[in-house]
């Protein structure tokens, strides 16, 4: 008969320490098996009293797992740029402020429910700015997705064809962070709108959105196209949203003239 490895016995030839690393691994304490190895080729148990190093044992585990969340909450949120806070380039001129940026860095308004509008010219890094706070939420324990507007629309009406956009909807609706990139590059079509719509109304005063865009926020009820659900969409994310309105030359281009 198979043994489950939670429920295997512990075999009697092994020593102390052997058991005792054999135990921490089936019950998943990787970061405490880990520290307790390291201090059998090492003398560091015997510096220590029992507490300390109990202390120490736990602190280990505690980082493990910290770090292997940040990292899960990271592969789920599906990244466009691996995009970092302390990477962000204030060098170049394009009305970029980095007191604003640190306090975005905080996360408050993701905690407020508050949304976030990135615009600007194509190449200006929206894009690797909202990745950026993105992977900052995600350090800080906060489920986030990021998805290209137009894929992830075009994406949930394969699913409404398929009878399964309301399984969908509730993976975005768990998310405390939606990343929008690139909204409005086209204008919506007629399918597009109500699932819009739909995102925008689960998150409404509860979840926040970053939302990139080329176009300011004056021209969006044009590119919604009807006029019934841009007042819907508008009203729900324009009112209380920060804004950050990117100008100058693409960051491409002057990467490449470097």
């Amino acid at each position: 008969m198979e043994t489950d490895n939670k429920t295997a016995p512990i075999s009697a030839v092994q020593d102390q320490n052997q058991i005792s690393l054999d135990l921490m691994n089936r019950m998943k304490m990787h970061g405490m098996a880990e520290a307790f190895r390291e201090s059998l080729a090492g003398t560091t148990a015997q510096s220590m009293t029992p507490d300390s190093f109990l202390s120490m044992l736990l602190a280990r585990e505690w980082d493990w797992r910290a770090q292997a969340a940040i990292a899960r909450l990271t592969r789920n949120a599906s990244f466009r740029y691996k995009a970092y806070m302390e990477e962000i380039d204030y060098t170049v001129s394009r009305g970029l402020d980095r007191n604003q940026m640190e306090r975005l860095a905080t996360l408050d308004f993701v905690r407020q429910g508050t949304n976030l509008f990135i615009t600007g010219s194509a190449g200006t890094g929206k894009s690797f700015l909202a990745c950026a706070l993105g992977h900052e939420a995600c350090k800080r324990g906060i489920r986030t997705l990021y998805g290209n507007a137009a894929k992830l629309l075009g994406a949930l009406k394969v699913a409404k064809i398929r009878n399964c956009l309301e399984a969908e909807l509730k993976k975005i609706e768990r998310c405390q962070l939606l990343i929008l990139d690139d909204l409005f590059l086209v204008p919506l079509d007629t399918k597009e709108r109500p699932i819009l719509l739909d995102i925008i109304e689960d998150r409404h005063e509860r979840k926040s959105i970053i939302i990139t865009s080329q176009y300011p926020p004056s021209v969006w009820y044009d590119m919604v196209g009807d006029p019934t659900v841009a007042d819907a969409i508008l009203d729900r994310i324009v009112h209380s949203a920060h804004t950050i309105e990117l100008t100058g030359e693409s960051m491409r281009k002057l990467k490449a003239k470097k």
